[in-house]
């Protein structure tokens, strides 16, 4: 047990970029969670595992059994260490080998899954071989981060990071995967500027807000289930990004502002900029979930990118659209009505 390690967490840089995706822009802020100990995951992963041992369900020593394709893995390395709970993770047999050492390298024991599931992928077959983990291992603790109200609590944090630092914010632009993050964030911001207009980014093929389910080249951009911590009452539009774009953006960030990261990165970057761009007034936040490293072999890889056709002109705006049930989305598209896919209006 590490308590001293929990110091580390939060603190954060926050960056202006005014980097071309791929148009010029007036410029936004970007916090970068890449630079903190454990990546942005470790807030929630120490909220979740901290408030399970508050009410019981997580015994000191106990160990934590999570499903993860890899940035909360690496969060719940981190709290595991601090906090002395070994940690089982449920990976699948896509998650980048550097990504494989790194989780190993600091002490996570893998449970690798071999083929997605026929119909629900690799996120429901990560699941189904979690139950069964769970089931081997006596007194063991599933943080469940895609319906923990805990994973959404430990941004509160993030958000007041930002409170302190801007004046003034207009627009905040979240990716959304187990929906923990957008949710925490934005319901402290609005605490104290209630003005603030959310943007979720979500993946091409996601079911998150609507879409039919479409195998996904991107990882921790979307989901293929529909978590319950989604705050879509919160949401005032959404974007969906396709992995062309991303890719773009990931790499003319690199290349040109130094400071770059993966899907998540590369998606809420792109939206960010257009909003700069069409509101050169506005005051955009955006959040940097994680670095360049994990990505070396694929999204900054030429070999990888040619072979899923990834590599072609990106485009320079969302195409409107006005149902977010509507047809298959193959390309970078905005739709201003957001609401539950399981029938809630938002």
């Amino acid at each position: 047990m590490r308590p001293e390690l929990l110091d580390l967490v939060g603190g954060t840089p926050l960056a202006r970029v005014t980097t071309p995706l791929p148009h010029r822009h007036a410029g936004f802020w970007a916090k970068l969670e890449c630079l903190g100990a454990g990546g942005m995951k470790a807030r929630a992963a120490v909220s979740m595992l901290m408030a399970a041992r508050t009410d019981g369900r997580l015994a000191p020593g106990a160990p934590v059994v999570e499903s993860t394709s890899g940035t909360l893995g690496l969060g719940l390395a981190f709290a595991g260490q601090a906090l002395g709970h070994p940690v089982v993770l449920v990976v699948d047999d896509e998650l980048e080998p550097v990504m494989r050492a790194l989780l190993t390298a600091h002490g996570a024991h893998l449970e690798i899954v071999p083929e997605p599931h026929p119909t629900g992928g690799w996120q429901r077959a990560r699941l189904d071989r979690l139950r069964a983990v769970l089931a081997e291992i006596p007194g063991a603790y599933w943080p469940d981060q895609y319906n923990n109200p805990a994973n959404p609590k430990g941004y509160a944090a993030l958000a007041r990071e930002l409170l302190d630092a801007l004046d003034h914010i207009d627009v905040l632009v979240c990716s959304v995967g187990t929906g923990g993050h957008s949710a925490g964030v934005a319901g402290e911001l609005r605490r104290h500027r209630p003005g603030v207009r959310l943007i979720g980014v979500d993946a091409v093929g996601s079911t998150i807000f609507g879409q039919p389910a479409l195998p996904r080249v991107m990882r921790g951009l979307g989901s293929s289930i529909h978590p319950r911590n989604v705050a879509y009452h919160e949401f005032d539009e959404v974007h969906w990004l396709g992995p062309v774009e991303v890719v773009a953006a990931c790499r003319r960030l690199a290349r040109d502002g130094f400071v770059s990261g993966g899907w998540s990165t590369g998606a809420v970057a792109m939206v960010a900029a257009w909003v700069a761009r069409v509101e050169p007034g506005a005051v955009v936040v955006t959040v940097f979930p994680d670095g360049v490293h994990r990505y070396l072999d694929t999204i900054f890889d030429d070999r990888f990118c040619e072979a899923r056709g990834l590599l072609g002109p990106p485009s320079g705006h969302p195409v409107e659209v006005a149902d977010p049930a509507a047809a298959p989305l193959s390309g970078w598209s905005r739709c201003a009505v957001v609401t539950d896919p399981l029938g809630v209006p938002a």
